[in-house]
């Protein structure tokens, strides 16, 4: 059974699913400390660095991220931190009290834990980023496992990294759900044959939704909450 739409909401076969795959920023987190910092802030301080004006900053930061979009430097804080010559690390640490978790999150992840599913958190975050998280949150408590695609060199875009996730935490396909905001990371593992996937929409009250492009979808994990 696939996960679909009724007149009362999604239909999910929790009954069927023993292994909860969640995305951390967006998903998990509210997106706007990372928009923020990385469309808003690192431009400023760019801008600063190398005495240029800021519109011309913001034209050269965003072109540069988005030569790099779907490939794992994207999220790389040292590839950052060597393209930009700005410690990207230590700037988050400046703006972290803006890190927050989406509401209900901690309820949700509460009751995953009531019914015994395996809880893995599969983040494309740097592991500095996801330190930080951790650190300004309460979310880390309830993860039997905290992976970043780091850590196998591909990011969930690549639908090798399934395998390689698999292979090394023995989870099996056939029963777990896999819910992110990134589609290409929903349709990489829709490819792999993980059997559910949901969009996570409401990135952040600041941001517009996401269009889920045929995805099962929610913005409120009341609506999701087993």
């Amino acid at each position: 059974m696939r996960i679909k739409p009724t007149s009362q909401g999604l239909e999910i076969p929790w009954n069927d699913i023993e292994t909860v795959l969640l995305d951390m920023d967006g998903t998990l987190l509210d997106l706007h400390f990372d928009w923020h910092f990385w469309m808003e802030y690192v431009p400023q301080m760019y801008a600063k660095q190398n005495g240029i004006a800021l519109e011309e900053a913001n034209t050269i930061i965003r072109a540069k991220i988005h030569s790099q979009q779907g490939t794992l430097n994207w999220y790389c804080l040292d590839y950052w931190t060597e393209q930009l010559n700005l410690p990207i690390a230590e700037l988050k640490h400046e703006l972290k009290h803006m890190i927050q978790a989406h509401p209900e999150v901690i309820s949700f992840l509460q009751r995953l834990q009531t019914l015994g599913k395996e809880v893995v958190m599969v983040t494309n975050a740097h592991r500095d980023s996801l330190a930080i998280k951790l650190e300004m949150t309460e979310i880390g408590n309830y993860f039997d496992e905290m992976i970043s695609s780091h850590d196998f060199g591909m990011p969930k875009e690549n639908e090798a990294l399934w395998q390689a996730i698999e292979n090394k935490f023995g989870y099996n396909p056939a029963s777990t759900l896999l819910i992110d905001d990134n589609l290409q990371a929903l349709q990489s593992a829709l490819d792999y044959g993980i059997q559910y996937q949901l969009a996570a929409v409401h990135v952040s009250p600041k941001l517009d939704k996401i269009d889920p492009k045929g995805f099962p979808a929610f913005e409120s994990f009341n609506e999701i909450m087993p």
